[in-house]
């Protein structure tokens, strides 16, 4: 899988709002350390919130993230079409999309 670079926009509000940004990096390092779950579960279930709530930018924010805690795609894909009866057909298949776009394209 090839990083893609981090979106020109985002990084345009990351730089303004710089103690903003870190305070959320934060908070979500603590969060996901305050309970049992592992790093790997958490981003996926961050990641099935994220197609919840129609986010392309979340959806790939958590694609990218679950990857480098080492989750597979097929896991990422799999743990998107888990949503279909929760959220819907549409809506899983537009995160599936968006993970595409993290991922490079591939087995949905």
């Amino acid at each position: 899988m090839s990083k893609k670079k981090l979106p020109a926009q985002y990084l345009k509000i990351k730089k303004r709002h710089e103690k903003f940004f870190r305070a959320i990096e934060e908070l979500g390092n603590v969060v996901r350390q305050e309970g049992p779950l592992d790093e790997r579960t958490a981003h996926l279930i961050q990641l099935a919130a994220a197609a919840t709530i129609h986010s392309e930018g979340a959806v790939h924010s958590h694609v990218r993230r679950a990857l480098e805690a080492g989750v597979e795609p097929e896991e990422i894909y799999h743990a998107l079409i888990l949503l279909t009866s929760t959220i819907g057909f549409p809506t899983v298949v537009a995160a599936l999309s968006w993970a595409d776009d993290i991922i490079g394209g591939g087995n949905t």
